[in-house]
């Protein structure tokens, strides 16, 4: 039995994961802070396109 506790809490496999979910993490706060910052532009670029298409389709 104290064979298993050693080696359980010596055990690194599960490190790994927690290192991704991590780096993960910080990357989709990233994300989210950009779209916050940046939402409003994005979002007028994008209609701009939009507003393109739709007028040389009508013509």
């Amino acid at each position: 039995m104290k064979k298993f506790f050693a080696d359980f809490l010596n055990e690194q496999e599960g490190q790994g994961m927690a290192e991704y979910a991590l780096v993960l993490g910080v990357i989709a706060v990233g994300v989210v802070a950009l779209l916050v910052t940046f939402g409003d532009t994005i979002k007028g670029k994008f209609q701009t396109v939009i507003d393109q298409f739709t007028k040389e389709a009508a013509q």
